[in-house]
């Protein structure tokens, strides 16, 4: 696919997954209402959201091929919270809460199926002594490269994605995106709620 602006658009198939993970776990969550239900919309909703977000990150980085990552998945939240009701239990947790956990539950769910049987060892280490990071949806790809660069093994990790290390910046950005998230969900690494 390409963007009107002749860029490509590149959705891998795990950023797929997430979007389609997040509203099959809506769909079993006891916060939300199962009488009024979940949205057939709300997968399409969430991509079309959250390539949205790639799309004006790309356009203001010169990013070309526009890949989402999971931080465009958060950042599509509201959009997602306008396609379930909740239940009492729900409402006292809000919206925004909810749809964080769904996300979290998604990401952890496509990671142990494309990366569970993988050492995550060195990454987890160099988080546990004291390693940060500071990664949100408007961090432009190569900014986001140069800040993992220390990390030993990460890019080794999105490669187990099928992504290589030398190829287009964006496309390992999302990777090594999904990889932070996936051992944040597993809570093998922790992140502050600042998207941090």
């Amino acid at each position: 696919d390409r963007h009107a602006d002749g860029r490509r658009i590149e959705v891998p198939e795990y950023m797929r997954e997430v979007v389609e993970e997040v509203a099959f776990q809506a769909r079993g969550e006891r916060k939300i209402d199962k009488r009024s239900g979940v949205s057939q919309r709300m997968p399409i909703t969430c991509l079309e959201n959250a390539m949205s977000n790639a799309e004006r990150r790309a356009l203001l980085a010169g990013e070309d091929p526009v890949v989402p990552r999971v931080t465009d998945v958060y950042a599509a939240i509201p959009s997602l919270t306008g396609k379930f009701e909740l239940e009492y239990e729900g409402e006292l947790k809000g919206a925004d809460g909810v749809a964080r956990d769904l996300i979290r539950s998604a990401v952890g769910t496509v990671f142990t199926e494309h990366l569970g049987g993988v050492d995550t060892r060195r990454v987890v280490e160099w988080f546990d002594l004291g390693g940060t990071l500071r990664v949100d949806d408007a961090l432009p790809a190569a900014e986001l490269l140069d800040r993992i660069a220390s990390v030993q093994g990460l890019v080794e990790l999105a490669g187990h994605l099928g992504v290589k290390p030398d190829g287009p910046a964006p496309r390992l950005a999302s990777a090594v995106d999904f990889v932070l998230e996936g051992l944040n969900a597993h809570k093998k690494i922790s992140r502050s709620d600042e998207r941090g």
